[in-house]
């Protein structure tokens, strides 16, 4: 391999022992004591009702967590014929090195199924083992990608960014590309330990868009599973995701420099089977702070216009004006979002000077996207919002030629 190992001593010494498991459930951990040992208990549950003549490991890969993380992991039970370590991983921080340390495992391993599952879960159950691992172990699928039922205002990266532009650049309609409960085949996790991004913002949140994108752009087989809700510790957008935007937006722009020669020839997109029993939980609403979102726009206006005006097209940026006087936030479309994102990517193309820079002054026009995209769908029910979402990733479908006529300028 061409990169030093994620996996500590003390890790490879039990793997060792270990020898050889069917299933490897990895679950990337950081200051989560107080979900833990749910997450735990309910795959011990599944694997225990699904898959008992398999032999399994639970891998609690943790980023050296100051709250008490780890030793809660470490004193929950689980079935006998499951394994359970807890390690803390080698390498950069963040979710990315986590992941590598578990795909590192399950080479080591040999394992049929790898599964991925978020450590701040409320809403995993049993049945999550079931229609993650069924397509892995009987499918022949390569890639399992997470099918959830989502309150509207949650997923607003998924919503405005990720599902966006992995649909219309790589023509799969991957719902949730970066959902961050996943399964994959031991030939797709060769693949990915095969590549040299592990020290690039792949290292942080950027792992899910990169996986998914390395997924569709390999042609392997996808397929997406039933999870029910997805229910975790709710991040209002305006508050706590602007780490999260840079580092998918940078992985996501970088892997167009990356996979050029592929995207430039795909037009529309496929369907991607959805597979698994339905999982009755419903997602739980909550409120996002609309004045918090209008703030971010209304100063990143002030401090940014001039280089939005050198970015965008005229009829864009004077709506930009437009919306920043009269706060009128419902102003921006489809077609507008798209454009506006197009640009970015096709100015991060040209751009010699420092991209997360560059990135970071395109927070403020995804915090106006949210609320535009609040305003539009204030009264609407979830089948009606998803109805939206969808007529947007047509819109970045349809536009694709703006793109590619920008990105060759």
């Amino acid at each position: 391999m061409k990169y030093l190992t994620s996996i500590r001593d003390d890790l490879m010494k039990r793997l060792e022992e270990i020898e050889h498991v069917d299933i490897l459930v990895g679950i990337p951990s950081y200051n989560v004591e107080k979900t833990i040992e749910f997450v735990i208990e309910q795959i011990g549950k599944g694997l225990k009702k699904h898959w008992q003549g398999l032999k399994s490991l639970i891998l609690v890969s943790d980023g050296g967590s100051v709250d008490d993380t780890r030793e809660v992991a470490s004193a929950i039970e689980v079935p006998p014929f499951v394994e359970k370590v807890v390690a803390i991983y080698r390498g950069l921080p963040g979710k990315g090195t986590a992941v590598r340390s578990i795909l590192e495992a399950s080479l080591f391993l040999r394992a049929r199924a790898t599964l991925m599952i978020d450590s701040d879960l409320h809403s995993i159950g049993p049945d999550w083992m079931l229609n993650l691992v069924t397509p892995l172990i009987k499918g022949n699928y390569d890639y399992i990608a997470p099918y959830y039922r989502r309150y509207k205002y949650d997923a607003t990266i998924t919503n405005n960014i990720a599902y966006m532009l992995i649909r219309a650049l790589y023509g799969m309609r991957v719902r949730q590309p970066i959902g961050g409960d996943f399964a994959f085949s031991g030939r797709m996790v060769r693949s990915l330990l095969d590549d040299e991004r592990w020290d690039t913002d792949v290292a942080r949140f950027g792992i899910d868009t990169w996986i998914t994108t390395t997924a569709v752009k390999n042609g392997y087989r996808l397929g997406q599973t039933k999870l029910g809700a997805k229910l975790h510790e709710t991040k209002d957008p305006s508050k706590h995701l602007g780490p999260m935007f840079r580092e998918v937006v940078i992985t996501t722009f970088e892997l167009m420099e990356v996979y050029e020669n592929v995207w430039k020839e795909i037009n529309g997109s496929t369907p991607v089977d959805i597979l698994g029993e339905d999982i009755g939980l419903e997602p739980e609403e909550f409120d996002i702070d609309l004045d918090s979102l209008g703030e971010s726009f209304k100063y990143g206006y002030i401090e940014f216009k001039s280089l939005w005006k050198d970015i965008l097209s005229q009829e864009d940026f004077e709506l930009l004006k437009n919306i920043s006087k009269n706060k009128d936030f419902s102003l921006l479309n489809h077609e507008n979002w798209v454009r506006i994102v197009y640009d970015f990517a096709s100015t991060f193309h040209h751009w010699e000077r420092h991209h997360a820079k560059l990135v970071g002054t395109m927070l403020p026009l995804y915090n106006l996207r949210v609320a535009s995209l609040y305003h539009a769908s204030n009264e609407m029910d979830s089948d009606e919002f998803e109805s939206l979402v969808e007529e947007a990733a047509v819109t970045f479908e349809e536009q694709k030629p703006y793109l590619l006529n920008q990105w060759e300028k």
